[in-house]
């Protein structure tokens, strides 16, 4: 028996280890650049700049982690990161459960079909045409306060603040957490409903006891999404941010392209990493990852 022949048995006995082997070399391709990117920002990290030169200096050095920690501006811009991208997620997670409920268990299947295609219309535009598009509705003379002029209200000063981007980023991902929660409330089996209906369960209880928490797997691979794509953003914060509204990729950005510090932007991008594996393992704690 020829050696195709024999892989091709091998295989149709064993799927399991013909989708390993197809599936196998990219996997190890993509960990091995990915592990290779990650270990080359710690390894930056510890390094340092010449003064007088500007040049690196490799080796094994702390002061960039010094800096950091006594530098209280770099604090709150990290702090200010952090608890946008958990207020983002927050949001996207309550607004994602009337749409993605909806879309599943109350639409009929054309109008499901056209509410599918309502939260994925907004992915096929450009990232940049939706961030602006923001920006000119929430700016001083924008639609926003224009409407309220028309109406007999105050303006909204909310323009080129906190308050626009946390606006501007829950839109942009909200999408990336209905998908998930949609995913998982089709998963879950009408019985179950029907069973605690008819165990006197009002509706608000079954959501609680019985939806909730079946689908806490999409809402973590929703909140994966819009956590750390928050995160890592550093051109909303330019675009729709006021003064003291920088992101901790603006000041990596920053370092890398202007100051040619690019120790101390490794170091600082080091942060995002931490706080996304903390958060994993506090999810995983959490029993997220079970039914996954």
């Amino acid at each position: 028996m020829s050696l195709s022949k024999s892989l091709s048995a091998f295989g149709w006995r064993r799927p399991g280890a013909a989708s390993a082997a197809l599936l196998g070399l990219p996997a190890i391709w993509f960990a091995a650049l990915y592990l290779a990117a990650i270990g080359a920002l710690l390894i930056t990290s510890f390094w340092t700049v010449d003064d007088l030169s500007g040049n690196l200096i490799p080796g094994f050095s702390l002061t960039n982690f010094q800096q950091l920690v006594s530098g209280q501006v770099y604090i709150r811009i990290a702090l200010r990161t952090i608890s946008i991208a958990a207020a983002v997620t927050i949001t996207d997670v309550i607004l994602a459960w009337p749409v993605a409920y909806a879309m599943i268990r109350l639409a009929s299947p054309r109008l499901s079909a056209a509410m599918m295609a309502g939260v994925m219309v907004p992915l096929w535009s450009s990232y940049l045409a939706r961030v602006y598009a923001w920006r000119v509705i929430l700016s001083h003379n924008g639609l926003l306060n224009w409407t309220l002029i028309e109406i007999g209200l105050p303006r909204a000063h909310i323009g080129y603040s906190n308050w626009a981007m946390w606006i501007v980023f829950s839109y942009l991902w909200l999408p990336f957490m209905i998908l998930p929660v949609a995913a998982s409330v089709e998963r879950i089996p009408p019985s179950l409903l029907e069973a605690s209906a008819d165990l006197g369960a009002r509706g608000f209880t079954t959501f609680c006891r019985v939806m909730l928490p079946m689908a806490v797997p999409g809402m973590v691979a929703g909140a994966i999404f819009t956590f750390s794509l928050t995160l890592g953003d550093y051109v909303t914060p330019m675009l729709v941010g006021g003064r003291g509204s920088d992101f901790i990729g603006n000041v990596v950005y920053s370092n890398v392209g202007v100051t040619n510090n690019i120790p101390f932007a490794a170091a600082y991008a080091v942060l995002p990493l931490g706080v996304m594996a903390v958060f994993l393992l506090i999810a995983r704690k959490l029993g997220a990852f079970d039914a996954l």
